[in-house]
């Protein structure tokens, strides 16, 4: 079976095309004013709660405010009774945000119509090989791998790349890569996540 994958790139739009034993299979357009929000990190401001909903709404600079809900809310790090986290999942949404509240959020879901882009506090940032997890402190793989030996082996070169900012999620196409591209990988997601704390700072 032959494949190709043809890009076209223009100023206004990207086209890519894949292309299996000469018979169109699929086609993405991507235009430039329509560009894709998910996995854009903002540092938004809380606008509204609301315990009801569980929710609460975020401005984060587009034309509507952006949703939040509690199960979206990493609480390491927030400050919270530990009998309230003990207890499972927090009950009221304002004991984790609250109106004039700044937070770093990541898009998980675009705008779509009248509804606002959906969020999260669990950043991740992916690379080719792997995903970091900052203030996260382990390694996993992805349960594609499915060679013992080959786990084993990426979580050992991984590991080697662990410090205090974050852990790793080894990603399918990490499969049989050599260290140098992993160890690179790690070394350049940490650079990107300090550029990232250094703006949330200015």
């Amino acid at each position: 079976m032959s494949a190709e994958l043809l890009i076209n790139v223009t100023p206004s739009e990207t086209r890519v095309a894949l292309i299996e034993n000469g018979v169109l299979q699929e086609v993405h357009i991507e235009r430039q004013a329509k560009h894709g929000l998910v996995g854009n990190i903002y540092m938004g401001k809380i606008s509204r709660v609301l315990p009801g909903m569980q929710a609460a709404f975020v401005d984060i600079g587009l034309d509507k405010a952006a949703f939040l809900h509690a199960s979206d809310i990493v609480t390491a790090g927030l400050n919270i009774a530990d009998a309230e986290l003990k207890a499972g999942p927090v009950k009221d949404i304002r004991l984790l945000v609250h109106e004039g509240q700044f937070l770093l959020v990541q898009v998980v879901k675009d705008p779509l119509g009248t509804k606002g882009a959906r969020l999260t506090t669990d950043i991740t940032l992916p690379s080719r090989h792997l995903v970091f997890m900052p203030g996260s402190a382990h390694v996993g793989v992805s349960q594609r791998i499915e060679s013992e030996t080959e786990r084993q082996r990426l979580k050992d070169i991984v590991s080697t790349c662990l410090d205090e900012t974050g852990g790793y999620i080894v990603r399918t196409a990490a499969e049989g890569a050599g260290e140098d591209e992993l160890l690179h990988d790690g070394k350049f997601l940490q650079k990107l996540w300090a550029k990232v704390l250094k703006r949330k700072k200015n």
